[in-house]
């Protein structure tokens, strides 16, 4: 393997500052399309969310891009800006100020970055009326918490909390859409802002100019009122009347006039457009909270900026927002997302999360789309820095999970070699661990695992999804071979290690046959694998389209069908899950897997203590897992 890049003589324009604690960025042939970012961490050891999961502790001494979050939504989905106005996500730019949210308020922040994705897209339907499109891994505030859109798992294995039916969001609800501008809405506005008296405000003046075409009629020239005054019209006239003489003091819209005429005007035009208010000494002042008071705003769309009717408002948590449907689309689609300094933003009225860790691609000059799917940090101090941490008093010595993010024994592991300090590390402090992996360089591991072992319960998980060379080599270029996988099992239990084998994916059409998994559950039962599980082809956003650029490519008589396996998504269709499993029941019986155990329900196991796999729910190692329930690994 060339790493041409970790030569003192190495092109320095490969070295991206920005990254905290970065040493040197990396490219090599090896990896075509992934630069390898080399950083002295501050952390290794790592808590994962999730009550349901047999594990609470992962160390990731790579940390790549390629399963990070994307909360992505649709181009016209409106956003909160701080001025009080909207814009399409679409259109937003770096440095704008928007709202976002901090201890249950609203607050002012900035956009940090922006970037588009492709993703199958799902719109969510509230009683409101309140519609957002978004991908599936879009998360929203409810009233119990952050909530994903869509079923599915994050870091590939916690099962992340979702949107169902009756779940109640925080916010407004939905964005009253905002006028059209046409001619009633320009003659309301001038009758309301000349009406109202001028005021010298340079970019109300502006507008009054352009609607007027010429000279800002004075007042004795609006003599007589439309007969019979339209939505538009009172929209316009609204506007012109608050940029005259509306007030928002304290969160307070009041529009005032000693002018009786204008004065019922004002509120003829409120009743006409439906929006609340009561009538007060010093005017009109609008009512029903903050949801109205966006309502009138966006309405009409005065030109002065009201965002302190926003600032500081406390976020409304009402019944009105009562989730009605999730609807997948079944299709895919160009989404949307911001990083702000809250990490989270107003979409539709809605406090949305979006994903707070692309903006460091931002600082070294990187997009923070593509980019952050194709960089890996190498934390080259990972044993230091986790030995110091296991050290610490507040350490209890639970099991950790190697390999649930991206796969710590990855080809990069040849050259840092960072695993076998970490392995000492952890047995030194009497942890327990396990890892999963595809790579083979766990091989070189083996006799300090079972020195480990010794010492504390370690338990070892491969993935192996096919026997076919040659189809292996054109699906996962790079990766060890399947015999090489099966060889690297053996070993591990020659070691004396416990070790189970994720069939995964099972490709519809390609390796489901009876007589492919009949050879390869043999195989793996030959090589004495502790447990299997099997995982039909889970086909997230990204892989999707790359499986589906290969297919169209090598198999085109295939295409079709796996339209239909996953119409409805990422996850291939419940019947052939069932046909699945059905086939596989008698292949597992024949190879004697079926009775061996993996873990129960409380996540112990009689052989093995298992890695990020070792799946709670799932009461044998020796089944097919059910893909809505779990993720590709």
């Amino acid at each position: 393997m060339r790493w041409d890049g970790q030569k003192d003589a190495a092109d320095r324009q490969q070295v991206l500052p920005g990254l905290p604690g970065l040493v040197r960025s990396v490219r090599t042939p090896e990896f075509s399309d992934v630069v390898f970012h080399e950083v002295r961490a501050k952390s290794v050891l790592n808590r994962v969310t999730g009550g349901r999961l047999p594990f609470e502790w992962t160390v990731n001494p790579y940390r790549g891009c390629t399963h990070g979050c994307t909360y992505c939504l649709a181009g016209d989905t409106p956003v909160l800006l701080a001025d009080g106005r909207t814009k399409p996500i679409a259109e937003l730019s770096v440095g704008e100020e928007v709202f976002g949210t901090r201890e249950g308020r609203y607050v002012v922040t900035r956009v940090k970055a922006h970037w588009t994705t492709v993703k199958p897209a799902y719109r969510l339907t509230l009683e409101d009326g309140t519609q957002v499109v978004a991908s599936g891994d879009h998360r929203f505030l409810t009233t119990d918490g952050w909530k994903h859109l869509a079923p599915g798992r994050c870091a590939d294995f916690e099962e992340r909390p979702f949107l169902a039916r009756g779940v109640r969001l925080v916010g407004t609800g939905r964005f009253a859409a905002p006028p059209t501008g046409n001619d009633d809405y320009q003659r309301g506005y001038l009758w309301g802002v000349v009406r109202g008296g001028l005021p010298g405000d340079p970019d109300v003046r502006a507008r009054a100019q352009e609607y007027a075409k010429g000279p800002i009629p004075r007042e004795s020239d609006l003599v007589e009122w439309p007969t019979t005054p339209g939505e538009d019209w009172s929209k316009g006239f609204l506007a012109g009347l608050f940029d005259s003489r509306g007030t928002a003091t304290g969160g307070e819209l009041v529009l005032s006039s000693s002018d009786s005429v204008v004065f019922e005007a004002a509120v003829l035009a409120l009743l006409r457009l439906r929006i609340p208010h009561v009538v007060e000494v010093r005017g009109v002042r609008i009512t029903g909270g903050l949801a109205e008071k966006l309502r009138f705003l966006h309405l009409t769309g005065p030109v002065v900026a009201r965002g302190n009717a926003v600032e500081g408002a406390a976020v409304p948590s009402t019944g009105k927002l009562g989730v009605v449907s999730v609807e997948a689309l079944g299709v895919t689609r160009t989404l949307y997302d911001i990083t702000t300094g809250t990490g989270d933003f107003i979409a539709n009225g809605l406090v949305s999360h979006n994903c707070f860790a692309r903006n460091t691609h931002t600082y070294l000059d990187l997009d923070a789309g593509r980019d952050f799917d194709s960089q890996v940090v190498v934390k080259v101090n990972a044993v230091e820095v986790l030995t110091a941490q296991l050290k610490s008093r507040r350490w209890r010595r639970e099991h950790v999970a190697m390999g649930t993010n991206t796969d710590p024994y990855q080809r990069a592991e040849g050259r840092y070699a960072l695993m076998p300090g970490i392995i000492r590390a952890l047995a030194d402090s009497g942890t327990p661990f396990s890892v999963l992996t595809k790579g083979t360089v766990l091989a070189r591991d083996i006799p300090l695992l079972r020195e480990a072992a010794a010492r504390v319960p370690v338990g070892v998980g491969v993935s192996i999804a096919l026997l076919d060379r040659e189809l292996q080599a054109r699906l996962e270029p790079g990766t060890p071979s399947p015999r090489a996988r099966l060889d690297l099992v053996r070993r591990v239990r020659e070691a004396g290690l416990p070790c189970g084998v994720f069939v995964a994916p099972v490709l519809p059409g390609l390796t489901d046959s009876v007589d492919r998994l009949d050879e390869l559950l043999g195989g793996i039962a030959a090589a004495g694998a502790s447990g299997v599980t099997v995982l039909p082809l889970h086909l997230r956003p990204g892989a999707r389209e790359w499986f589906g650029r290969w297919l169209v490519r090598e198999r085109p008589d295939l295409v079709e069908e796996y339209r239909e396996l996953y119409a409805r998504g990422a996850y291939v269709d419940a019947r052939y899950r069932r046909r699945l499993a059905a086939r596989i029941e008698p292949l597992l019986r024949r190879h004697g897997l079926d009775t061996r155990r993996g873990l129960d329900r409380s996540g112990a196991d009689d052989d093995a203590v298992w890695p990020e796999g070792s799946l709670p729910g799932v009461a044998e190692n020796a089944r097919v897992v059910d893909q809505e329930q779990l993720t590709l690994l």
